[in-house]
């Protein structure tokens, strides 16, 4: 890998970093901008997006066909890890879950028509959109192959009955994107239906309360009992619904680290401010070696993060799914998250646990990261299956193809 950056990703980066710094920090530094749920309010948020469109920071990760700019993962990793040093910068960018792998796949999955008609109004900030997959026992979780919720061809419609729960940003989506089960057979037994809030023949339960501030929207629990999807609302072909999902939660997994390394460096970012000015027993907590070693260790941490993250994308980018290089890269950096939130909490004492930084925060939050598109037990299990296909060839490289052998 080439770990140079071409100069317009350093350019956006830049941009990005001062939005951030300039834009943003200040309205997250003031709790009256804050909803009920621990997320930007919507009047701020507007006004942020509003300056975020007029220094075209808006939609980077979608085509520019459909107002984005472009970038490809290895971009997106540059640019979301400058965003998320704020809690709110991607919500505000256009590129925060769930609307962001939405969006991705249905630049790259979509009709012409379906681009136009569920695409574009997210890509504009018009709407917001939700991923409805995940099911309760007996049904489908991180193996879609339990899935429950059926869709039944009823003339030139198909009618969906089933029940699916902590579906993130439900009660604030227009439009959404269903998997469900139009057949038996394990490999082409789902399909993808995209459909409007507005349908009959489904509703919200409730909205499901969690530890941590949650999406805009939130994480809900669904019912179908006779919803109507037409023919061509059905996404990427009828018994495709794999692909899709495969589509769509992989990078979507990857876009979620880029995220959290953000995050992750905010922490220490707080927590060496913190250690610099601080002094106790006549010696500033800098200079203690138990301090040296948490900030360093994760120093290391994160950059091996990073690393991960861009082999990952890197991948992608080649044109592959990169299954075994994401599933490396979400274990490391939901856990990294985790434990960069908590040695910043450490560090800064009762003001870390406080609501005085964002630390505490981004420690509730940090909780579901080793939960959400699949627990890490899930992706070592992924990973073992690549060990046993590929044995030692797990661990390789690509060969550089047109040049000469070396005597």
């Amino acid at each position: 890998m080439d770990f140079t950056i071409p100069t317009e990703v350093e350019a956006l980066r830049r941009q990005i970093a001062a939005f951030v710094a300039d834009e943003i920090l200040p309205v997250e530094a003031d709790r009256a901008n804050y909803d009920a749920h621990g997320n930007i309010a919507g009047p701020a948020l507007e006004t942020l997006r509003t300056k975020a469109r007029a220094q075209v920071l808006w939609s980077l990760q979608l085509s520019p066909t459909s107002g984005g700019r472009g970038l490809n993962k290895m971009g997106m990793a540059v640019c979301y890890e400058e965003m998320n040093r704020s809690i709110f910068g991607p919500v505000v960018f256009n590129s925060a879950a769930p609307d962001d792998g939405n969006m991705m796949v249905l630049d790259a999955l979509g009709t012409g028509a379906q681009r136009e008609k569920w695409l574009a109004p997210i890509a504009r900030g018009e709407v917001r959109s939700s991923f409805i997959m995940t099911e309760p026992h007996p049904g489908g979780g991180s193996d879609p192959g339990m899935m429950r919720t059926r869709a039944v061809k009823d003339g030139s419609d198909w009618v969906i009955s089933g029940h699916k729960w902590f579906i993130t940003g439900a009660e604030g989506a227009a439009h959404f994107m269903l998997i469900a089960r139009t057949s038996d057979d394990p490999r082409t037994g789902l399909t993808a239906f995209l459909f409007h809030k507005d349908a009959p023949g489904w509703e919200i339960t409730r909205r499901i309360g969690i530890m941590g501030p949650e999406e805009h929207g939130g994480h809900c629990e669904l019912t179908f009992d006779g919803l109507r999807i037409p023919e061509s609302d059905i996404l990427g072909g009828l018994g495709r619904g794999l692909k899709v999902t495969q589509t769509r939660l992989g990078p979507a997994r990857l876009t979620h680290c880029m995220r959290w390394l953000g995050l992750s460096k905010r922490c220490v970012e707080i927590a060496k401010d913190y250690a610099e000015r601080r002094e106790g027993f006549g010696v500033r907590l800098s200079d203690r070696e138990s301090v040296q070693l948490m900030l360093g260790g994760l120093a290391m941490d994160i950059e091996i993060g990073r690393m991960l993250v861009m082999k990952a994308a890197w991948e992608i980018d080649q044109g592959r799914y990169a299954q075994k290089e994401v599933s490396m890269a979400k274990i490391h950096v939901a856990n990294l998250l985790h434990r960069a939130a908590d040695t910043a909490i450490q560090i800064n004492g009762a003001r870390g646990y406080s609501t005085d930084t964002v630390l505490e925060w981004i420690y509730r939050y940090a909780r579901q990261a080793r939960l959400v598109d699949g627990a890490d037990e899930v992706h070592k299990m992924v990973l073992n299956r690549h060990l046993g296909q590929l044995g030692r060839d797990f661990w390789s490289w690509d060969p550089a193809t047109g040049g000469q052998d070396e005597d």
